[in-house]
């Protein structure tokens, strides 16, 4: 009876442990979905394929800004190794170089909250989004595979 009980509860644990790797990842997904929904529709205003709108650009700078404060913990250490849904998956110097990343994290943080600031209309939206886009990016290359 005992060793039922005890084998019983691992398998509790272990299933426990997948669903929040699985919600982790969901999670960590959602936000950078976002941030590229985001990104694009921004981008669309630059190219003059869609009319600047302040909304568009200050909903977008907010879910960049609330990324940025939630990174730091989408991806815990149970995440490593565990490949995401779609052509993108966290790369382990995620957390092999985590006072880079977490630096990483603070310089896109800095660049999303002076930008609040500074888009007011098209021209300062053209002379800023590339800055974020290079933060954003720059993580990117470093912190982010391809799946295979």
């Amino acid at each position: 009876m005992k060793r039922t009980l005890i084998v019983g509860a691992t398998l509790l644990l272990g299933v426990s442990a997948v669903w929040a790797q699985q919600d982790a990842a969901k999670e960590t997904q959602t936000y950078m979905k976002g941030n590229g929904r985001n990104a694009g529709a921004i981008s669309a205003m630059v190219k003059g394929e869609k009319p600047y709108d302040q909304a568009t650009v200050d909903a977008a700078l907010a879910q960049f800004e609330e990324t940025a404060k939630k990174l730091p913990t989408l991806f815990p250490a149970s995440m490593k190794g565990i490949k995401l849904e779609g052509d993108y998956s966290a790369s382990p110097k995620i957390w092999e170089d985590k006072a880079g990343f977490d630096a990483k994290i603070a310089s896109f943080a800095k660049v999303v909250g002076e930008a609040k600031g500074k888009i007011k209309d098209l021209d300062t939206l053209k002379a800023t989004l590339p800055v974020i886009g290079k933060e954003c990016g720059g993580c990117h290359e470093t912190f982010r595979v391809k799946n295979s």
